[in-house]
């Protein structure tokens, strides 16, 4: 048997009978192909670092460097992530985009909301400035996106272009007289582009893209973003991502900070938020087995448009393309679905080392806490990687003597991958409390695409690694 995956082709496979009784019942086997481990150390790392990316900024900010990278359990991946620097303020976004129903409303997600928002924190004189400037030979540009490989089609792209320049239009005309807060200017952000994707799928049925258009409306995203501006630190979460930061102890101990808030059934906020926007009448079925009108398991969302529409307007734009059943049962009163992103601000002190933003594939597998003691861990071993070198001219011997007992201390934790994501994934997937498993980190990797779903999800994590010194500099 010979299995494609993620690029490479593995061979050698045997057919095993394993028993899952929390899915078929205790008395069923289901049948899985579960690969016996064939993979190699080398092979397994070859996978795992496939997709990792370092970033390294030029030292005048906050944030170091970032690590990040994906490891895909649907074909294709439905997790993306962004990266960019804002060109007109000084803001750095960072974001993990969650798909489900498919990749595409992640993907167009992931390459506009960064604009949205970069837009959201101008002010009306430089917006009027970016739109004077679009059709001239010298356009401002809002980002300097990194590690960006993807690009839209011409039609869509224009498509795409229009709706923004709009809401470039708009905040000029309301922004004249409003205070400036950026929790709201990241709400707006979120809210406006969700919008957006709902006009422009219910603008275009009768057009060439309406089957574009529609699938980003029908498949849906969840989302953690982060600002960071200096010591400022903004989370922007919507549905089951989760960002973390890495906070170091006076006594050298980790702790978690969240930033960010699950909105799902586990969190009775939220759901009763949802019950009290609906009749008593329906108490019983917008919240069913734990999912909205129980389909949905993250009860926020962008996109996600069968959630949202009216019922008329499902029937006449939904179902003469994907039929009655797109029209969740039990659908009386909608809106089931909010886009508003709920927004946590931290300032950022020494002792906030990183922050590891992460598609729930990684939380699924290992706490925000062990997430933040393995890059911490990381972080310590990660030194014994390359040459010694002191960071500052004319140390006193006292100074070295530290250095030289830490980088001694941190050879026992010596990684084998120079990025935290990637030491993330490898811990995640085949941790252990003795160290790391290669069986079962070679099975979970060689799973076919039948059944590997069942066992693991996209996993996408980005960390974000602070500056100390520049921190430690900032004015309270």
């Amino acid at each position: 048997m010979i299995l494609r995956k993620f690029g490479y082709i593995f061979q050698g496979y045997r057919h095993v009978y394993i028993k899952k009784s929390g899915l078929c019942g205790s008395k069923n086997f289901q049948r899985s192909y579960m690969a016996l481990p064939r993979l190699t150390p080398q092979e397994v790392t070859n996978i795992l670092q496939a997709n990792e990316y370092t970033k390294e900024f030029d030292g005048l900010g906050s944030i170091k460097y970032y690590d990040s990278n994906q490891l895909a359990s649907n074909n294709p991946i439905e997790d993306t992530r962004s990266e960019a620097q804002c060109l007109l303020t000084k803001g750095v976004l960072l974001g993990v985009f969650d798909g489900h129903g498919g990749g595409a409303c992640a993907q167009v997600v992931s390459k506009r909301l960064f604009h949205y928002i970069s837009a959201c924190l101008l002010p009306p004189k430089l917006l009027q400035q970016y739109l004077n400037s679009i059709s001239s030979q010298k356009k401002l540009e809002l980002l300097q996106t990194f590690n960006d490989k993807v690009e839209f089609v011409t039609e869509i792209r224009d498509l795409y272009q229009a709706s923004f320049l709009n809401f470039v239009r708009d905040l000029i005309q309301s922004n004249g007289c409003k205070e400036f807060q950026m929790e709201k200017a990241l709400e707006n952000a979120f809210l406006r582009l969700d919008n957006d994707l709902s006009d422009e799928a219910l603008l275009q049925l009768n057009k060439k893209d309406a089957a574009r258009t529609l699938a980003v409306a029908m498949s849906g995203a969840v989302a953690a973003v982060a600002h960071i501006d200096g010591p400022h630190l903004h989370v922007a979460g919507v549905g089951d991502c989760q960002a973390v930061l890495g906070v170091l102890s006076e006594n050298d101990g980790w702790s978690a900070k969240m930033m960010t808030t699950e909105h799902n059934a586990d969190n009775r906020v939220e759901v009763e938020r949802i019950l009290s926007d609906h009749p008593s009448s329906e108490r019983s079925t917008v919240i069913k087995m734990e999912r909205l009108l129980g389909q949905l398991a993250p009860l926020r969302s962008l996109g996600d448009f069968r959630y949202k529409w009216s019922k008329d307007v499902m029937q006449r734009a939904v179902v003469p393309f994907l039929g009655e059943t797109a029209i969740p049962p039990n659908y009386h009163t909608p809106p089931y679905l909010i886009a508003s992103p709920e927004v946590k601000y931290h300032r950022l002190t020494p002792r906030d080392k990183f922050l590891i933003i992460a598609s729930d594939g990684l939380w699924d597998l290992i706490s925000p806490l062990q997430a933040v003691r393995l890059v911490g861990e990381h972080m310590s071993g990660k030194v014994t990687l390359s040459p010694l070198r002191l960071p500052r001219k004319n140390m006193r011997l006292s100074d070295i003597n530290e250095m030289l007992l830490q980088r001694k201390e941190g050879l026992k934790k010596k990684p084998l991958d120079s990025n935290a994501a990637t030491h993330l994934l490898r811990n995640a997937l085949g941790g252990t409390e003795y160290g790391i498993d290669h069986a079962k980190l070679a099975q979970l990797l060689t799973l076919p695409s039948e059944v590997v779903r069942i066992f693991r999800d996209d996993i996408t994590v980005t960390v974000i690694y602070t500056d100390s010194e520049f921190l430690r500099h900032c004015l309270p």
